[in-house]
């Protein structure tokens, strides 16, 4: 979603650290690149014009002076005041009496109900007992989408006769997970297409009914500026308490999430990353800095690995790997392990620095080399796998025949394969492990 504002600004960053020291004209010339880059984004502009001006504040005299680089010194100004900008992260309210009661609101066509799923699951997770509740009678498809996603995700779904108003639906949903032990009520209310007075008083009907916890506005991010209107019209008249972002994987410009804190005093509190129910991720502004700040976001790609990876095969595969006992056979194992973590640029998105990598290579075809590598492997027996020095050139072209590749795509993967066995038997060999480690001093490496 950052993308376009990522290049922008790394540019603008780029042309500063050409600089040996930084004068106020450097500074005003590369914040008005900083505030069109913003603008282009998509923030608000009253947000673009304050976050610029405290960048400027502060770029200016004597925090710049001391710097090694001045783009690095900007970046972390930048960085510094686009956390401020943001906010701090705040946590869904799971305090109070049980069942708590979760309230998402929405306009149509925001995913409302997917999201009310997804939520689900992550509560789940967390060791909740969620029960979701079908409230929206206008849209019968809603009631028939959420009692689809329940079955999916074992997770029981509230519903009663379209006939019955929302609000005692929502009522008789909270009595009714008392008495089944659900520790928090999930209620999916109605959208319209645009804020009208019928949707605000059936809301507050609902929220008087209810006394939810939360009340969570599910705005897409798609929509932009609009998103941040939408925000501020809805947390007049029932009192927001958080907003879950949607669609953050398409192409939006990004701003509405910059925004959104700032101009309504509501805060995110998870971004919907993707279509799947498994795709919803606490918000955590200092991770999303770095992401538009090309400075990845290895804590979110950690916590993603501990979830989607069996770390029994992990372990077993990095043990081998560094007895030298590595084989085909294993390295298919974990190209599985890591497409469980989701498209492979993404991934490489949030490991810091490999950002430039990314953008020379789509994600197109990245995604076409592994699965060329997983064909080429599958197309082995089990004895080529685990013996690859058995691979002669009539195996070869057996093996590219039946992966759809050519020989040459074989032979490449072999040589690599070949080349990464080689470099762990270095790691192996005592007499690099103790140059490797002379090479740490007082702490930290020599010469770094």
């Amino acid at each position: 979603m950052f993308e376009n504002l990522q290049d922008k600004l790394q540019g603008v960053f780029d042309q500063l650290n050409r600089r040996g020291r930084l004068s106020e004209a450097d500074v005003d010339k590369a914040l008005r690149e900083v505030r069109l880059a913003l603008l282009e984004a998509d923030v608000n502009f009253k947000v673009v014009k304050s976050l610029v001006g405290r960048v400027r504040e502060r770029a200016v005299g004597v925090e710049v002076s001391k710097t090694i680089t001045p783009g690095q010194q900007v970046i972390k100004i930048v960085h510094e005041e686009l956390l401020a900008t943001l906010g701090d992260a705040a946590p869904l309210n799971m305090g109070g009496g049980s069942p708590r009661v979760v309230m998402l609101v929405g306009l149509q066509g925001s995913g409302k109900t997917t999201t009310a799923a997804k939520l689900a699951l992550h509560l789940r997770k967390s060791k909740h007992t969620p029960l979701l509740v079908a409230a929206d009678t206008r849209r019968p498809a809603a009631i028939e989408q959420l009692k689809v996603l329940g079955r999916q995700l074992d997770i029981p779904v509230y519903t009663e006769d379209a006939s019955v108003p929302p609000p005692k639906i929502c009522a008789n949903a909270v009595k009714a997970a008392k008495s089944g032990a659900n520790s928090v009520v999930i209620l999916d209310t109605a959208g319209r297409l645009q804020i009208d007075e019928e949707l605000m008083d059936e809301l507050s009907q609902i929220k008087a009914n209810t006394h939810p916890q939360e009340i969570l506005l599910v705005a897409d991010a798609m929509t932009g500026q609009e998103a941040v209107r939408v925000a501020q019209g809805f947390h007049d008249r029932v009192d927001l308490t958080g907003l879950i972002l949607t669609k953050i994987d398409g192409d939006a410009r990004g701003g509405a999430a910059i925004s959104i804190r700032e101009v309504t005093g509501v805060p995110i509190k998870f971004l919907g990353t993707g279509e799947k129910v498994s795709e919803l991720e606490v918000f955590h502004p200092d991770r999303l800095a770095s992401r538009i700040l090309g400075m990845g976001d290895v804590l979110t790609l950690i916590e993603r690995a501990e979830e989607m990876l069996d770390e029994e095969v992990a372990e077993r595969g990095a043990k081998k790997l560094l007895e030298g006992n590595f084989n085909l056979e294993d390295f298919l194992e974990q190209l599985h392990q890591v497409k469980r973590m989701g498209p492979l640029g993404k991934v490489m998105d949030m490991i810091p620095g490999m950002g430039e990598i990314t953008k020379s290579i789509s994600q197109e075809d990245m995604e076409n080399s592994l699965k060329r590598t997983q064909a080429i492997i599958s197309s082995m027996t089990t004895y080529e796998r685990r013996n690859p020095k058995v691979l002669n050139g009539s195996r070869r072209r057996r093996i590219a025949k039946g992966s759809g590749t050519t020989v040459q795509d074989v032979n490449q993967l072999i040589a690599q394969f070949r080349q990464m066995q080689k470099m762990m038997k270095r790691l192996k060999n005592p007499r690099f492990q103790k140059n490797l480690m002379s090479m740490f001093g007082g702490g930290g490496f020599k010469g770094f």
